[in-house]
């Protein structure tokens, strides 16, 4: 548990707390006994949070006097607040929040003397895995790899956040990887990837890849990060590497639903993209169906290495499956599917009641072992 010198519980602030990835963080916290203080964009949906013993703050962090106030008197400071979109009406609005709400934060993080900021960064800002290999903390991000404003603006935020550290704020990064499962109501880019299969809605994939992780495992990577990380130093907080076939046919399996069975080429499909993106955002004036980023990022492959945070941190993750059984659930559960394709879920009767993975000996073998690989140790 959380403590101070008096013995009494860590007092934190998260950003962002409403948040799909900064409600898991507060909820891993309040597990652990910290006290927290949940800062909340004002007017958004805060029922993420509903039920949790926590100080709610209204506050937009682009204003510095907010920020002051919300951190008098925390020892750590969570900063998740981002725009995380991959389309805005007004673009400048990434970088006022993303990389202008980040100095406010650090400012006032240094103000007020905290022991700690935890940036949640992003693996966009890092490389893609190349010649076979998943891309780690050590890979150097192409500059043409940084699709939209969205990447453009996290990685000029984290570089103003390693600046920080290099004149002594202790500070660690954390970079999640493409988190799924419970409360996601936007629901983020990841999310709606499963949501648009599950109304079927998905006839066909790309040749990608991307690293599954629950949400509650990434959460508590941000929790070993504040107690075990090095100052300075990032972690990739993730779980599985599986291509984009073998996740819809993973999610195919578990809601028994068909499989996309035809594969399509994004650099293909992507003057199509733009040009329907232009469309609609120019002329119609709204957000693209389909944003061009995705499809450019589909270009890469976005597998990860989660080593340093197994090993340094004490870090782990369910097996894929069941991050995705989870996701599945309660998209089906709280609204996000229609009715045929509820109906036909049902009928296949596979998505049944939850069953922990978790302990699942080869399931969890199997993700340890894979990570094994990546670091080059084979079994210990």
């Amino acid at each position: 548990m959380g403590e101070v010198s008096s013995g009494g519980p860590e007092s934190v602030l998260v950003t962002g707390a409403s948040g799909f990835i900064g409600s898991a963080v507060v909820r891993a916290l309040v597990d652990d006994g910290y006290q927290v203080r949940a800062l909340c964009e004002p007017g958004r949906d805060d029922n993420n949070l509903a039920g949790l013993p926590v100080e709610r703050i209204a506050g937009d962090i682009r204003d510095p006097a907010t920020l002051d106030r919300a951190v008098e008197d925390v020892s750590t400071v969570f900063h998740l607040a981002a725009i995380y979109r991959f389309w805005a009406a007004d673009p400048d609005l990434f970088y006022d929040v993303n990389v202008g709400g980040t100095l406010n934060v650090i400012r006032a993080v240094e103000r007020a003397g905290c022991n700690r900021l935890v940036y949640t960064s992003t693996v966009a800002t890092l490389g893609v895995a190349e010649d076979g290999r998943p891309a780690s903390e050590q890979s150097l991000v192409h500059f043409e790899h940084l699709f939209g404003h969205y990447k453009r603006s996290k990685y000029l935020a984290e570089h103003e956040v390693l600046r920080a550290g290099a004149t002594g704020l202790p500070v660690v990064l954390v970079h999640p990887t493409f988190p799924v499962g419970e409360r996601d109501t936007a629901p983020t880019p990841t999310g709606r990837t499963i949501v648009e299969f599950l109304n079927g809605r998905i006839p066909a994939y790309v040749d990608t890849a991307l690293n599954v992780a629950h949400v509650d495992d990434v959460a508590r990577g941000h929790v070993l990060a504040a107690r075990r990380g090095a100052p300075g130093r990032s972690y990739v907080l993730g779980g599985e590497n599986m291509s984009l076939r073998e996740m819809l046919a993973t999610l195919a399996d578990i809601c028994g639903l068909p499989a996309p069975r035809l594969r399509v080429s994004p650099r293909l499909v992507l003057p199509i993209v733009r040009g329907a993106e232009w469309f609609q955002s120019t002329v119609m004036s709204r957000e693209p169906t389909l944003p061009s980023e995705p499809v450019r990022m589909a270009t890469t492959r976005m597998e990860y290495d989660t080593s340093r945070a197994r090993s340094e941190l004490g870090y782990s993750s369910m097996p894929a499956r069941t991050a995705l059984t989870r996701a599945a659930r309660w998209f089906v559960e709280n609204g996000f599917v229609k009715d045929a394709q509820v109906e036909r879920i049902r009928r296949s009767g596979k998505l049944g009641p939850e069953i922990d993975l978790r302990v699942d000996e080869a399931g969890a073998a199997r993700v340890q072992a894979e990570s094994q690989t990546q670091q080059g140790t084979g079994p210990r």
